[in-house]
């Protein structure tokens, strides 16, 4: 078997660890958002409220958001292949427990058990692909995952479309089975990396505690506050900040952080990662609330909300290895700056889509303005955050920037719904979303050109500043 850390992305055995690493952080991508097209047949089936809707969403990506940094230092120390490989054994087993859930309830337990095996399979995935190529291959290697696994998000709502209409909600969680089972047959070939001396560290489970009740907290305090502010929401939030001054107090004294606030020193890393809280913040509207939106108030099928954003899909499979090409070339600032304003332009362009909605002339425009943004922005964000560290420090830095992605998903989902008045059966209710859906697309695009101001004024004009 080949060395890690010298493996040829063109060889057969380059090609092996592509496949196995996207379809593995497919799988977790795929989850997060075939999911959001089938909320309003489940929740019909489930009698779920529009917080237990959010729940569904956010149980997932709240413990994938806080343990996906123990993901990445459980790899380092143990085996990136191995830890890899018992993620994805994980996350198939609580794929099948959300097929089975007979509750809203049991589903959502079984989502935050999702997030779990999530958390130990999506920073390995390019983890691996860091510490396994060849060094001239691994700005390729990261920008064909990345554009891959954007293709594989951006699909999520067409095959979950496909199978609601044809079989049923539960048949999207049914979906991750086989590709489970692709990830252990392939991964068997990929060679086994870790980090040095890693087994000496301690592994830092206060840090991943603490971190969990910061983001359970926050969620719970935004996404029930719309229902009033009660004392429970007080206590959510008197919780949050009292976990988060302990975790920074924690943090900052231990031997092997959690979040290694010291790589936040380093200017580039900790703005790429500013960006990427604030740009997933702000997409996570559209891709939460557009197919529920559509097939609510616009009266389209579950097949026809996840087809609306097929161009997306296209435009990400077509451009999104070229768009990580160039940063490396020119340097990230002027993709991560154009990106976003083309992505919040199509967002404001849905706001056009009302209650019988065109797809040619409503949706198609924004949808494909949206995605030449998002082609343009996924791969150079990742590059650039990855490109900023040492490559000992691949795991962790993986698994850094990817909680960053997750929570700003999280906290969108969770504060902008019951800020724009979608409380109660409000995403239910044609009348009320109508009203909301606008309000929120607006929010959301203004956090994806904050995002691109902050390139602008911040990241470098020379692929030298990657480093």
């Amino acid at each position: 078997m080949p060395i890690a850390g010298t493996v040829s992305l063109a060889s057969g055995t380059g090609r092996v660890i592509m496949a196995t690493t996207v379809i593995g952080s497919a799988v977790a991508t795929l989850t997060g958002t075939v999911v959001n097209v089938g909320l309003p047949t489940l929740a019909r089936e489930l009698a779920a409220t529009s917080a237990q809707q959010q729940w569904v969403l956010n149980g997932y990506t709240l413990t994938l958001a806080s343990l996906i940094l123990v993901g990445g230092s459980l790899g380092d120390r143990f085996g990136r292949v191995r830890v890899y490989r018992s993620g994805v054994v994980f996350f198939g087993a609580a794929s099948l427990a959300c097929a089975v859930a007979p509750t809203i309830g049991w589903l959502i337990a079984a989502r935050l058990l999702q997030g779990i095996g999530g958390a130990l399979l999506t920073p390995g995935s390019l983890s691996i692909i860091e510490a396994t190529l060849a060094k001239e291959d691994r700005a390729a290697g990261v920008g064909l995952w990345s554009g891959l696994g954007g293709v594989a998000g951006a699909t999520g709502p067409l095959l979950g479309g496909v199978l609601i209409d044809a079989a049923g909600w539960r048949w999207i969680f049914v979906l991750n089975l086989p590709l489970v089972a692709a990830v252990l047959v392939l991964s068997r070939n990929v060679p086994e990396s870790a980090a040095r001396n890693a087994r000496e560290e301690p592994l830092d489970w206060i840090g991943a505690v603490l971190s969990t009740v910061l983001l359970g907290s926050v969620s719970y305090a935004f996404i029930e506050s719309g229902s009033g502010f009660g004392a429970v929401e007080r206590a959510a939030a008197a919780a949050a900040i009292l976990s988060l001054a302990l975790l920074t107090w924690v943090e900052t004294r231990h031997a092997n952080p959690l979040l290694p606030l010291g790589l936040l020193t380093g200017r580039t890393f900790a703005v790429a990662n500013l960006i990427t809280i604030v740009l997933y913040g702000g997409m996570a509207v559209v891709f939460f609330l557009l197919s529920v939106h559509l097939q609510v108030v616009g009266g389209y099928t579950a097949l026809q909300a996840g087809a609306s954003l097929l161009p997306v899909t296209l435009l990400l499979m077509l451009f999104s290895r070229r768009a990580g090409r160039l940063a490396g070339r020119i340097g990230p600032r002027v993709p991560l700056t154009v990106g976003p304003v083309l992505i919040a332009a199509g967002m404001l362009l849905l706001t056009r889509v009302g209650t019988s909605p065109s797809w040619p002339t409503e949706i198609l425009p924004a949808v494909l303005v949206f995605g030449s943004g998002l082609a343009l922005t996924v791969a150079p964000v990742t590059s650039t955050a990855l490109g900023a560290v040492p490559d000992d420090q691949a795991g962790t830095a993986s698994g850094f920037n990817n909680a960053a992605a997750r929570t700003g998903g999280l906290l969108a989902i969770a504060a902008i719904p019951p800020l724009v008045g979608l409380t109660g059966t409000g995403l239910s209710d044609p009348e009320v979303l109508g009203g909301a859906f606008d309000d929120a697309v607006r929010i959301g695009a203004g956090l994806v050109l904050a995002s691109g101001l902050l390139a602008a004024l911040t990241l470098g004009s020379s692929s030298d500043q990657l480093r």
